[in-house]
């Protein structure tokens, strides 16, 4: 589910559940914590560029998986779950190294943490972020209370809580949240070059420079908390609403 590569000072984390629009799942987060306990271990390494095969860079928690666990413990799933996606989220933000995204497709429901997380952003300009959470009756997780409105102000995630409002590539340029948009696939080759130049600047400066801004990490991650207890509670009210969004969309993965 997740694949490693390392060259020279740089490694490449990717997202490889290609035919579930890498949907985040347990053992997908627990194999993504894995390797990035391995990265935060390597002295050698100076930035990790983060990016996913398929068509979108991730679809949110799966919801098939979600359709199923109703059905066993849904309460219980969920916390795995979003204590999982938090805990990575932490785990990016306090990696040694640079992180740098490379997003393409749809980032939708949690997986944006992982993009929030990063230190650097590269976007397909056909790529959007969009919160999904009124279409299956969720409460909001991965960071779109707990970090987003620090980047954005809260009126503009309101909106995409509450009327379903999508963030495209221009306008997540404009409000800072990547550095910059790419055509196409070129998003790849830019997160490349983009890591290959931060890998050139001294170790201690890159280090340094990230710990400083990273000072509000306790806040973020009580909100992170603050988040799952929420998902947790309306998770078993949203079984209708997790049904009706399969309706909905009927192109979405069956599942693996």
């Amino acid at each position: 589910m997740i694949r490693l590569a390392r060259t020279g000072a740089i490694a490449t984390l990717v997202l490889a559940r290609p035919r579930m629009g890498n949907a985040l799942v347990p053992e997908l987060l627990e194999a993504l914590l894995s390797r990035l306990r391995e990265v935060a271990a390597d002295p050698e390494l100076r930035v990790l560029v983060l990016g996913a095969e398929g068509e979108a860079f991730s679809l949110g928690g799966d919801m098939r998986r979600f359709q199923r666990e109703y059905a066993q413990d849904i309460e219980a799933y969920s916390a795995r779950l979003v204590g999982l996606l938090n805990e990575t989220i932490l785990a990016l933000i306090d990696l040694p190294q640079v992180v740098v995204a490379a997003v393409h497709g749809h980032v939708t429901g949690g997986s944006i943490g992982l993009v929030l997380a990063s230190d650097l952003v590269v976007m397909a300009e056909t790529a959007v972020f969009k919160a999904h959470y009124v279409s299956a009756g969720f409460a909001p997780d991965g960071g779109w209370t707990a970090m987003l409105p620090r980047r954005i102000g809260m009126p503009r995630v309101a909106a995409c809580l509450y009327a379903n409002e999508a963030i495209r590539a221009d306008e997540a340029l404009a409000r800072g949240l990547v550095c910059e948009v790419r055509p196409g696939l070129a998003v790849r080759a830019g997160a490349q070059a983009l890591a290959g130049r931060i890998a050139a600047a001294p170790a201690g400066t890159l280090l340094t420079a990230k710990r400083l801004l990273a000072a509000d990490r306790p806040a973020i991650a009580a909100a992170l908390e603050a988040e799952r207890a929420a998902f947790v509670a309306q998770v078993a009210a949203a079984r209708a609403g997790v049904e009706q969004f399969l309706k909905n969309f009927a192109t979405y993965p069956d599942g693996e």
